[in-house]
């Protein structure tokens, strides 16, 4: 499909530029400023929470034939949108698009509520051509992880309270062996620290 190019803005944004086409993942207008940025395509959203669903930052790179992709708690909001539950694939413009599982085990609220349940949220698996990427979404290590293909390049998350510690960014990275990984929806990283703890075949890429 030509060569994949990758920007990661901040939080969990992220564009994807390939064989003329952009598609946008999660913008979010307070890390990165959208307008005069290239229209989007396709917009990829994992759930519905304010720093991944964000129409603010949507208005700057939307056009009248941008396709969403996004979570059954986002739903449906014009004839734009296609909703894909867990397990769910659909194709644009010749590549395959998984919705996969993402909700976190552990971490609640002060109510005792998992800031992301189960079901809820969508994590992505883009095969381009048998090139895979996959966007974990906010999630944390979930034993739906062993069932993913093989992965050319992830993006996993790594905050507290609401995904993965260092330790569980790791362990989740190890299970999945992408050749490429980024840290990604971060408030602090260490890279040292984390280069010596994955496996040596992952490339980090932060």
């Amino acid at each position: 499909m030509g060569e994949l190019r990758v920007e990661v803005f901040g939080h969990a944004s992220v564009r994807f530029s390939i064989n003329g086409k952009t598609i946008y993942v999660d913008p979010y207008s307070e890390v990165h400023d959208y307008k005069g940025d290239k229209p989007a395509d396709l917009i990829l959203v994992t759930h519905n929470h304010y720093d991944h669903y964000d129409p603010k930052a949507y208005k700057e790179i939307e056009t009248p034939l941008t396709t969403y992709i996004v979570s059954q708690n986002v739903g449906r909001v014009d004839s734009r949108y296609t909703v894909l539950a867990n397990d769910e694939i659909c194709s644009w413009q010749g590549i395959s698009i998984c919705a996969v599982e993402a909700y976190n085990v552990n971490r609640r609220n002060p109510q005792g509520d998992l800031f992301h349940p189960r079901g809820v949220g969508n994590g992505y698996v883009l095969d381009f051509e048998g090139f895979k990427v996959y966007l974990a979404g906010d999630t944390e290590p979930i034993p739906e992880m062993q069932d993913l293909p093989k992965i050319d390049l992830a993006f996993l998350p790594k905050n507290l309270p609401y995904t993965m510690t260092d330790e569980e960014f790791v362990k989740a990275a190890n299970l999945i062996k992408p050749k490429y990984l980024y840290c990604y929806h971060y408030f602090e990283i260490d890279i040292p620290k984390l280069k010596k703890e994955l496996d040596p075949a992952i490339e980090l890429l932060n």
